[in-house]
């Protein structure tokens, strides 16, 4: 390789196209890259298994972030290195003000062998989509319960809440006012099904900029050598930790304003062309 960078990038609007996918310029390239030695992996607000459908055979070697930094994973075997979840009375008081709100959550936990994402009641169609989503990636972890309180004796991850965008958004409130400071949330409309909202719930350790700490210690990168993809409010903390912050043109305004770079959209294999022309040009 050309220099001795680490490069980040997040996933979907960033470095999969607008229909998240990963294209085949974009997947011939960047495995082409990887065997030269290129120092690349992801930070996905998704799962690892999520990740692992869409990328395929990429030859990642670092752990890879998923769930916004809830998971440090191996991405080869998906053993997780690093766990930052929430704790069982919190995530019990976050289900009641969610159930509060007559809405339902799919539960991200780990029984401390397997990945399980757990649901009870598909209340509104966004949560229809997701299923199906999650169906079509395959994914082993889906699991629909009658008692969707009983799988809190579980190790939680994280709570996804989907609907529509005002009583989302106002449990999203409700929880950034009772755990000020506890938690590490997201309140956005899902790209690929407009006009579905959604919020994530994570401990406030899941974030992608610590867990991209733990990663810059394991591997002895520095951040001034860290250059890092993104197109979301999720990937900010992230932008302002490392040496050099790009941003795709398609991504949210605030993200921009936070970015030192900003190229061509997702798709345009911007990514991945930045990669080439940094490393074999």
């Amino acid at each position: 390789m050309k220099n001795g960078r680490l490069y980040i990038s997040d996933l979907d609007g960033t470095l999969l196209n607008g229909s998240g996918k990963l294209s085949d310029f974009s997947r011939d390239n960047l495995k082409r890259l990887l065997e030269a030695g290129l120092n690349f992996t992801v930070a996905s607000a998704r799962a690892i298994n999520e990740i692992k459908p869409v990328l395929g055979d990429i030859p990642i070697k670092l752990p890879v972030i998923a769930i916004n930094g809830a998971y440090l994973s191996d991405y080869k075997t998906g053993r997780h290195l690093i766990i930052n979840s929430l704790e069982k009375s919190i995530a019990e008081a976050i289900f009641d003000i969610i159930r509060k709100a007559n809405l339902w959550p799919f539960v991200c936990t780990f029984n401390g062998t397997d990945d399980r994402l757990y649901y009870q009641t598909l209340s509104h169609p966004a949560m229809h989509w997701y299923r199906q989503a999650i169906l079509a990636l395959n994914d082993q972890r889906l699991r629909e319960t009658v008692n969707l309180a009983g799988v809190f004796n579980e190790t939680v991850i994280s709570l996804a809440v989907m609907g529509d965008k005002e009583p989302v958004g106002q449990v999203a409130q409700m929880l950034d006012e009772q755990f000020p400071g506890r938690l590490e949330n997201f309140y956005f409309e899902n790209p690929y099904s407009p006009g579905f909202w959604w919020l994530t719930i994570h401990d406030k350790k899941a974030c992608k900029s610590i867990a991209l700490r733990e990663l810059l210690n394991m591997t002895g990168f520095k951040r001034e050598q860290l250059t890092v993809f993104g197109d979301h409010i999720n990937d900010i903390r992230m932008f302002e930790l490392a040496g050099r912050a790009v941003a795709v043109e398609n991504a949210d305004e605030r993200t921009k304003a936070a970015a030192d770079e900003i190229i061509g959209t997702n798709d345009d294999d911007s990514v991945v062309k930045y990669l080439l022309e940094e490393n074999l040009s």
